[in-house]
């Protein structure tokens, strides 16, 4: 369902009753995958309501956050997530996990993407077989707390590794292990984020979908497309097909068209993005409706962090365009890849030859983060105290843009060579 307007609570539970089918949940143990604070969406509507529909019938309905690598989520932090009191990852009708990606023995193997599917995927950048690893929530099927059906429920967006986030992104590399996290979003840096980000069918996205085939419990999606806070479609149904139309209404509302590309755009960050690592999403989402030469600023006071978990790894390689580690790739390809994937995306599309870097645009951060470490990591600082934003408001005639919520709404130029 969507509406030219927000959905209301009636609608929803409507469209969860009609998606849901009785027969196939009765009696079955369910496993709902979901977002972590780092994206927009009802959830703690969408955990009332499934309890509403599906808790007369099922046997079980637990929760599991799609962290991919972010910071495991605290009690506090996962009753604000799903909007009840949470002790000891229980809210008392449903455990909520973490997914731990940070422990081994969160995983199982569940399958190997063949190296000549990589070779094909990567038109031959790539050559090597990728052992797919998920939580064994997932994964394991008799394993010691067994899932008869498998929910995904989260938002869809324009994306900048696989073009559009949601579906099967919630298992990959929402709770997949780290070799097919380096696989996808390195093939998603070679190809570069100002290339595919709002572009539906990818090569990652197809990588994604082949990894999440070898899950042995069924799945199925709730696919939600938001308009800032607003929640203005839902999807219920097969993965695959349910997917696809939610990205036709994300690109819809969440694709911006430009008729010209902007000299300097303000970014301004929500506090939802608590260091560059999630906040960076107000570069990727910007790039592609900046001039060659021109800059955008990332406005966050309140991001004091590179990346809480990655941060001393972006510490020693900085931020670089693609050809810089491409260039001199036996030098960075024992780091992990989705780190240095993350380093290219932030700098952006750009050039290295003779030994002389030079990015299409300039990065500056107006952030928490000292000026000595946004200088030894390679990008521009701003000290935030210095920057009314409304000083940037209403000058798209001059080439400025504000942008006052950054990081979901992608921005693009008319004529730029995708879908317009």
């Amino acid at each position: 369902m969507e509406k030219s307007r927000p959905l209301v609570e009636s609608e929803i539970r409507q469209v969860l009753t009609d998606g849901l089918d009785e027969k196939r949940f009765a009696g079955k143990k369910v496993l709902v995958v979901i977002p972590d604070s780092t994206r927009t969406a009802p959830i703690p509507l969408m955990y009332r309501l499934l309890h509403e529909v599906l808790g007369p019938w099922v046997e079980a309905l637990d929760f599991l956050v799609a962290l991919g690598t972010h910071t495991p989520m605290d009690d506090a932090a996962l009753g604000r997530l799903v909007g009840v009191e949470v002790r000891a990852g229980s809210t008392g009708d449903s455990m909520i996990f973490n997914h731990r990606w940070d422990l081994d023995e969160s995983f199982v193997t569940v399958g190997v993407i063949p190296a000549s599917e990589i070779r094909d995927a990567s038109d031959g950048q790539m050559d090597l077989d990728v052992p797919v690893r998920l939580n064994r929530l997932v994964g394991d099927p008799n394993g010691e707390r067994p899932y008869d059906e498998l929910l995904v429920c989260g938002p869809v967006f324009p994306h900048e590794v696989a073009g559009f986030s949601g579906g099967n992104k919630y298992f990959v590399p929402g709770v997949s292990g780290q070799e097919v996290i380096d696989v996808t979003h390195w093939l998603g840096a070679l190809l570069t984020s100002k290339e595919i980000i709002g572009v539906a069918d990818t090569p990652m996205r197809r990588l994604i979908n082949r990894a999440a085939s070898f899950i042995p419990t069924p799945s199925s999606l709730i696919a939600m497309v938001m308009h800032g806070h607003d929640l203005r479609g839902l999807y219920v149904g097969e993965m695959d097909e349910t997917w696809w139309a939610a990205t036709e209404l994300s690109a819809e509302l969440d694709i911006v068209w430009v008729d010209r590309p902007y000299r300097r755009v303000l970014s301004m960050v929500p506090e939802m993005y608590d260091d560059l690592w999630t906040g960076a999403k107000g570069m990727y989402k910007l790039e592609p409706a900046i001039a060659d030469g021109g800059e955008v600023v990332i406005y966050a006071p309140h991001i004091t962090e590179v990346s809480y978990v990655h941060g001393r790894i972006i510490d020693e390689i900085g931020y670089h365009v693609r050809d810089y580690f491409t260039a001199e790739w036996d030098r960075f390809s024992g780091f992990p890849w989705g780190i240095v994937a993350h380093s290219t995306h932030v700098r952006g599309a750009g050039t290295f030859e003779n030994g002389v870097e030079r990015a299409r645009i300039d990065v500056t951060l107006a952030t928490g983060i000292p000026k000595e470490r946004c200088e030894r990591i390679g990008l521009g600082y701003l000290d935030p105290a210095s920057i009314d934003p409304e000083e940037w408001a209403d000058r798209e005639d001059e080439g400025i843009l504000l942008v006052r919520r950054a990081g979901e709404q992608l921005y693009r130029v008319r004529g730029s060579g995708a879908s317009s």
